[in-house]
């Protein structure tokens, strides 16, 4: 099987990398009982960001299917606007592996600050649910 490969720039945590694919603020009501921000909130914002990007290079619908182990770095506050940027890593036949990186914009701050990155990984469907080969172009990738 040939893939197509492209690495993420490394991240220099100065700026963030990569299509911007969603941004919200962080709200109360994204919050535990101690009012921190749900670090599964923030991952479901990366998915969300991800998917869409995915989903525009496979043409298709695309489902989450590896999420590597995710670091938190640092906090989310209520008001912070969040970012999600995403780069291309990988295209396989039926796969797309994503780089996605979450910033935050602080309130009275003029700098972002990278709070998590990691690797995503989606897979192409078709209508039935079943994955599907990715093609560019027109064409297939070559397995």
């Amino acid at each position: 099987m040939t893939d197509t490969h492209t690495h993420a720039p490394l991240n220099s945590e100065i700026e963030p990398h990569g299509d911007l694919c969603t941004r919200t603020v962080a709200m109360p009501a994204d919050t535990n009982a101690n009012g921190d921000i749900f670090g599964g909130w923030l991952l479901s914002q990366m998915d969300l960001g991800g998917g869409v990007f995915a989903s525009k290079i496979a043409k298709s619908r695309t489902v989450t299917v590896a999420i590597e182990a995710m670091n938190f770095r640092k906090p989310v506050f209520v008001g912070d606007l969040v970012s999600v940027h995403a780069n291309l890593v990988r295209v396989g036949k039926t796969s797309i592996t994503v780089h996605l990186e979450a910033w935050v914009l602080r309130r009275k701050e003029m700098l972002s600050i990278l709070v998590t990155d990691r690797n995503f990984t989606y897979v192409s469907i078709d209508d039935q649910g079943h994955p599907q080969v990715i093609k560019r172009d027109g064409a297939s990738i070559s397995a």
